[in-house]
């Protein structure tokens, strides 16, 4: 989840869930055609106005790695 801290009166705190297929799609575009594509591909799943708050977001779904996988063990 990312959660964006409000500024000022009357802006609230938002957080929302990140989906694996959204994720890919964020680290497509960013990988692809960089930060600023990134952030556009999250305005089409998201409500983000803020560019720092999107721009934020993003690097951090950036940074996302898929969960390791457990190694099965091996019978002795």
């Amino acid at each position: 989840m990312i959660g964006g801290e409000g500024r000022g009166v009357g802006h609230e705190v938002r957080m929302f869930s990140v989906s694996q297929d959204e994720a890919v799609a964020i680290q497509r575009a960013f990988h692809e055609s960089g930060e600023w594509a990134a952030v556009v591909e999250l305005r089409r799943h998201f409500h983000i106005q803020d560019n720092v708050h999107a721009l934020n977001a993003v690097r951090s779904i950036v940074r996302w790695a898929e969960p390791s996988r457990p190694v099965p063990a091996t019978p002795v």
